[in-house]
């Protein structure tokens, strides 16, 4: 049987250790059940089994997962999951990214592309349509991502799309990313687990296009979207990009600051955005099929001093403030650095405030390592890079590290199942906190958009009360239901209805009868599947929290001063969370929610 309009119905399973590939077929059912995206990219893992098991194990998948919309017109739709363990958490990870590389990747003719096993030398896999070929890789290795993709296309013609590692992903430090134009699969290690695997790059390439059940209404409805999202909604994204958070959260004492000790940073003005855009070279770029055009490239900072640097509020945050850096020319060098490197700026950074603080405390032997010191910062991103020194701890991330020094470094180190805190002040923004200590991801504003509860009129951001607890379970749902289509969360302020429009798109695209309220329970269902990999890979409930900074010590300064998030008040909230999900008070799924996930892997 055909597949349904928008899919191939089938995913690429490589085995580097055989290297032997074959296509199997994904049941219809299953694409209902879980999109595309990390819903799909779940279902895949769980299929293979193996739970418990280290993510460096060469039995471990790494998927690369697209989606029903990928290859449309639908703006913003060019985007792809790649699904894994992190090596960094120890629980799943799903990152996101944008770029020509989910359209080429789907033109191959699949729905997703498994890859297990581990070459024993360097590799590339070149999959071409129906074809794949395994390309000694050794050339490559010890290459940035950016790099390896040219030298690909120079070798094998522009045709093809790259996602690779950089020398952290081969030297396994544990958030490492993987790259292709620029773009980054960032969060969680997964160019990690390409090093483990000794994988360089995938390459893809083809030219198998999904039908389309009413494609003359899809085309006009991404019309009315591409207008509606070049809109007042996404303006501030178009002219300054993400970076125009940092002014405000300053200005309301909700930017994290030398490593979480303050909300607020005095050196926030020399940050300004608008002084970036005035006194460096800049263009302004889209990912792939987008309208909106939110990405600022600044110049001229590269290794070759052409190469451009992508600043997001993130890397401004976590390079910056956290850090005590307030020299915009620092910032932009480190963020260019990560790039070279291979590595996530948000738990860099955030590993390397924590790590100054615990110098400065006396419990790391790290002397110059401290709060401010602009040469420190890039240093240890250099020896992070190579393994080399300190370098080799700070790249085992914030947890490890902690972990070793023992005793008090274990209340403040900014993470959440391993997974480094992003630049939002949980004592602060007490709906994010709530997302973060119950994300499967570990501490998340990607798959949880509580942030924006707390910046609403829903909540008292320093206060939330159980009742409130429904609107951050909103967020996430829709987080659950966007990453799975996939579709930029910087659309969400232009779907006047979210889910009766994703719902609406869907429909076109796949011909389903498909509704709100469908598409809410696969939202739902999607956030179980998560849930259900974790516990299968040894979550327990003492695992959903915050370091024990957030929950004994309240906001020296700023607007928020003062505000508290006590372990009581944070327990009443993850109760109330896990009793609206039906799940047990602390937070297992009962047996009619396995019931139905493992009903959907009985029969592949």
């Amino acid at each position: 049987m055909s597949p349904p309009p928008g899919y191939h119905g089938c995913f690429l399973r490589i085995d580097l250790t055989t290297r032997s590939f074959e296509r199997r077929p994904v049941p219809d059912a299953v694409l209902r059940k879980y999109l595309g995206g990390v819903g799909l990219g779940t279902w895949l893992l769980l299929q293979e089994g193996l739970d418990g098991v280290d993510p460096y194990d060469p039995r471990m998948p790494i998927i690369f997962a697209f989606s029903p919309l990928v290859g449309t017109t639908l703006t913003t739709s060019a985007k792809f999951a790649v699904v894994a363990k992190s090596p960094l958490t120890n629980r799943l990870c799903d990152s996101l990214s944008s770029s020509h590389f989910a359209i080429a990747g789907k033109k191959t003719g699949c729905d997703a592309i498994m890859i297990v096993g581990a070459a024993l030398e360097p590799v590339a896999v070149r999959v071409d349509g129906e074809a794949l070929t395994f390309e000694v890789a050794s050339d490559w290795w010890g290459l940035s991502s950016r790099e390896t993709g040219q030298a690909i296309r120079d070798s094998w013609g522009n045709r093809f799309r790259v996602a690779s590692i950089g020398p952290a992903g081969e030297n396994l430090v544990r958030y490492a990313t993987i790259s292709h134009d620029g773009r980054h699969a960032g969060r969680g290690g997964l160019g990690a687990v390409l090093g483990s695997k000794k994988l360089k790059a995938l390459a893809v390439a083809g030219d198998r296009v999904a039908e389309q059940a009413h494609p003359e209404e899809l085309i006009a409805l991404s019309r009315d979207l591409s207008k509606r999202s070049f809109g007042p909604a996404t303006e501030k994204y178009r002219e300054l990009g993400t970076v125009s958070n940092l002014l405000t959260f300053n200005r309301l004492g909700t930017l994290p600051t030398r490593n979480f000790q303050s909300g607020t940073f005095e050196g926030a003005e020399q940050l300004n955005p608008e002084l970036f855009v005035a006194q460096h070279p800049r263009t302004r770029e889209s990912c792939a099929a987008c309208t909106i055009g939110c990405e600022h490239v600044f110049h001229g900072l590269g290794q070759d001093g052409q190469a451009g640097v992508r600043l997001e509020y993130e890397s401004l945050f976590a390079l910056g403030p956290l850090c005590g850096i307030s020299d915009p020319e620092v910032v932009l060098k480190a963020a260019a650095l990560c790039d070279q490197i291979g590595i996530d700026t948000i738990s860099a950074g955030a590993t390397i405030a924590f790590a100054m603080e615990c110098a400065e405390r006396g419990l790391l032997d790290a002397p110059g390592l401290r709060f401010g010191d602009a040469d420190a910062l890039l240093s240890a991103l250099e020896s992070i890079g190579r393994r080399d020194g300190l370098g080799n701890r700070l790249a085992e991330g914030s947890r490890i590290l902690a972990s070793q020094l023992g005793g008090e470094a274990m209340t403040f180190a900014p993470h959440v199942k391993g997974l480094e805190i992003p630049g939002y002040e949980p004592r602060a923004l007490q709906s994010m906190a709530l997302g973060f200590a119950v994300g499967t991801r570990g501490a998340d504003h990607n798959r949880s958009g509580a942030y924006q509860v707390d910046f609403s009129d829903k909540v008292d951001r320093l206060d939330v009360t159980p009742d409130q607890v429904r609107f951050a379970i909103e967020t996430e749902n829709e987080a659950a239901a966007m990453d799975s289509l996939i579709l930029c969360k910087f659309l969400r302020g232009v779907l006047t209805d979210r889910f009766a429009e994703m719902a609406h798109m869907l429909e076109l695209i796949t011909g389903w009868s498909i509704d709100s309220a469908e598409l809410q329970a696969t939202a739902q269902r999607i956030v179980n599947l998560r849930k259900w990999y974790n516990i299968r890979h040894g979550w327990t409930p003492t695992e959903d929290t915050l370091p024990q900074r957030f929950l004994s010590q309240a906001l020296p300064d700023g607007a928020s001063a003062g505000a508290t998030l006590t372990r009581e008040h944070l327990g009443q909230l993850i109760a109330e969370y896990n009793s609206q999900r039906g799940w047990s008070p602390s937070g297992w799924l009962p047996s009619e929610q396995i019931e139905e996930l493992q009903e959907s892997h009985r029969h592949p």
